[in-house]
């Protein structure tokens, strides 16, 4: 068995990509510089290895490309590379020139396990300032033969061919050569509709102002476009630099992500390596019609592609850590300007929502149930910015503190503060009263002078705080806005019906419980509301997550929402792959444990405070996924069939039964809980 540890048992692969520092016309050396690259990459448990275009020669050798010593030359360098290639696991992409029939092609050769798997040919050959590959060089159509044989080795020839690892599934990899890539249509978008999950591009492409950010934004783009990672290898040091320079960049990128990328203008060579998650691809493929559809219109084409199947491109047999930086926080990005441009539209996505409703109804007052705590807080000042907007008074903000048997005066006078500052309507209604008549009308324990604080004398607080809020909005002619978020909704955390589950409509809806500490702590840094709200929204940052529905006894602790249904930093990091990529438990594990294994590992986002710069066991981390997979998939959907509008946020989806997630309220959890088990069984 795969060990845990080992980053190909959960769906990623180590690519590498060389800019070699090369020799100019001579090929032997320059194959001998990438083996020594290829072990490199061998020994880093990488599953391939990318060289750019034309790497066995140079590629500004210019008419030396027509020398017969010189080709020969070149494929007795191959020869050497495809016998040193038996040693080696990764999958091996290289650039040479190569002759077939009469012909001579600019070409990228795939050789692993001393196998020459297939030869790609150049599609697109530049001829226009300073590239003239048409006085050498015949593109992909004109090829005569669907196979060509290199020192011997007979090989698959042509641009439909993709190299699939029977040890790594999903990984299928094709290759282009450089202006393949600047083409309207490049050959890499029909692979991917084919099939490929990986391209790689074999470059020469040369150094000039803000080239690189051209090439960037293309990459980007591009693999956004073929919902897939593009590896990219441009020539570097060694080139003729008699009219050009060479930087000899290297970009990965996954899905619009750049997860490497490598020095530029190295003398002695460059290189860049990164984990390219396979089921991110796969599972981004798989939900989107579009490109099923696009599959299917293009099908007659694809079928032209040939599969090559290779074995023995992964390290299985022993642990091999992700070296992949993994966002402990997926829900808010890690960087302080990406940071601040996220809250600005998050906030104002939540904005816009509120003032279309009230638009629609005509309303102009709404009603929100204020705790002191942080949901109804960014609830109330979106509310307040609405307003706003809207030409309104805020005093048509009827803000309601309801305190029951548990509320805290800390929480209240954090209300009370922010309230006041908003320059809302207060009103006060204490539930005791109320609560304690229910309780003895349907014979509580508690009536009687019990101490049982159970799920009926927390609901029976929960029911009377929305009913009332109701009961207002009707007699105020009003709107009740929802202050329940996405990871209370996930998990269950709310009260069905007569609770924090209903509202007329909902602005934390979309919002995770960590997306909602950032954008309160962002709306305090900018002074959104002045200082004196500034001060408490962070003093309601700094108070314990409670429902406030259980007293504290004998000057105990207050109740915990992370004691029962776990750390939201852990919770909101399983929502996040289970509904936008529909993760496995044993993948999320590993995930987590990159993230959240050691404090001390990677760098953390500047805006998370030291206290909460924390890590997690391995038994934690299963305790806590137990619990998400009872609560998510076992007991909580019948609240998520039923819930109000509310806009969505992040592109990691939302649980409107309307829109992102739908499932049986009645389905078991049992195939997540057994997968849990085994893991604990394995690893515990």
């Amino acid at each position: 068995m795969v060990p845990f540890q080992n980053l190909y048992r959960h769906g990623f692969a180590r690519v590498a990509a060389f800019a070699p520092a090369l020799k100019l016309a001579d090929p032997g050396a320059n194959a001998r510089t990438l083996i020594e690259h290829a072990t490199e990459a061998h020994k880093a448990g990488a599953a391939a290895a990318v060289f750019p275009e034309l790497s066995i020669s140079g590629y500004s050798i210019d008419d030396l490309h027509h020398q017969t010593s010189l080709l020969d030359a070149v494929e007795a360098a191959c020869d050497d590379v495809i016998a040193a290639s038996a040693k080696l696991r990764p999958v091996i992409v290289f650039g040479a020139a190569l002759r077939s029939g009469d012909q001579l092609f600019n070409c990228a050769l795939v050789v692993q396990g001393g196998t020459l798997l297939g030869v790609v040919p150049k599609s697109f050959l530049p001829n226009y300032r300073e590239f003239y590959e048409k006085r050498w060089f015949a593109d992909a159509t004109g090829r005569l033969s669907e196979t060509i044989t290199v020192a011997g080795h007979a090989a698959p020839f042509g641009t439909a061919l993709m190299f699939e690892a029977r040890d790594i599934p999903g990984f299928v990899l094709h290759a282009e050569v450089c202006e393949d890539f600047w083409a309207p249509v490049p050959p890499s978008t029909q692979a991917a509709l084919a099939g490929a999950t990986v391209m790689v591009n074999l470059s020469a492409s040369n150094a000039t102002i803000g080239k690189a950010r051209e090439r960037a934004a293309l990459i980007d783009a591009h693999s956004r476009r073929t919902m897939g990672a593009y590896v990219f290898t441009a020539a570097g040091a060694g080139e003729s630099t008699t009219d050009l320079a060479w930087d000899g960049q290297l970009l990965i990128y996954e899905l619009g992500e750049c997860l490497s990328e490598g020095p530029r203008f190295e003398n002695d060579g460059a290189s860049a390596c990164a984990d390219i998650d396979l089921d991110r691809i796969k599972a981004d493929r798989l939900r989107l019609s579009t490109w099923r559809d696009s599959v299917a219109r293009s099908a007659e084409t694809l079928r032209d592609f040939k599969r090559i199947s290779f074995d023995g491109a992964a390290v299985l047999d022993t642990a091999l850590p992700l070296e992949r930086h993994i966002d402990r926080y997926p829900f808010v990005p890690d960087d302080e300007m990406r940071l601040d441009e996220d809250c600005f539209e998050a906030y104002n996505i939540q904005l816009q929502g509120l003032v279309q409703r009230l638009n629609a109804t005509g309303l102009k007052r709404v009603v929100i149930g204020v705790s002191g705590g942080l949901d109804s807080t960014q609830a109330l000042i979106v509310a307040a910015r609405a307003f706003d907007r809207l030409g309104l008074d805020r005093s048509g903000i009827i803000a309601v503190t309801l305190p029951g048997f548990a509320t805290s005066e800390g929480t209240r006078s954090n209300a009370l503060d922010l309230i006041k500052g908003l320059g809302a309507t207060h009103r006060e209604i204490d539930i005791r009263p109320a609560s304690e008549r229910m309780l003895s009308d349907i014979g509580h324990p508690y009536s009687e002078g019990g101490k049982t604080y159970d799920v009926t004398f927390e609901n029976v607080q929960a029911g009377l705080r929305t009913d009332y809020l109701f009961r207002i909005a009707n007699h105020q002619d009003g709107l009740v806005i929802g202050t329940g978020d996405l990871s209370e909704l996930a998990l269950g955390w709310c009260t069905y019906g007569v609770g924090d589950q209903m509202s007329h409509y909902n602005v934390n809806a979309g919002v995770a419980k960590t997306l909602i500490q950032h954008l309160i702590a962002w709306a305090a840094r900018r002074d959104e509301y002045g200082p004196e709200v500034s001060t408490t929204l962070m003093a309601i940052l700094g108070t314990e997550i409670s429902p406030e529905l259980i007293p504290a006894e004998d000057g105990g602790a207050i109740q915990s929402t992370q004691d029962v249904i776990g750390p939201y930093p852990l919770q909101d990091f399983t929502l996040h792959h289970v509904v936008r990529y529909g993760f496995e438990p044993a993948k999320i594990a590993f995930m987590q444990q990159a993230a959240w294994g050691k404090a001390d590992r990677g760098a953390w986002p500047a805006h998370v405070a030291d206290a909460d710069r924390r890590d997690y066991t391995m038994a934690e981390t299963l305790k806590w996924l137990e619990v998400f997979a009872k609560r998510f998939y076992g007991q909580s959907q019948f609240k998520r069939s039923a819930t109000p509008n509310g806009p969505k946020l992040t592109s990691a989806g939302a649980l409107s039964p309307r829109g992102d997630w739908r499932m049986p309220s009645d389905s078991s959890a049992r195939v997540w809980l057994d997968a849990i088990e085994a893991l604990k069984q394995e690893l515990l």
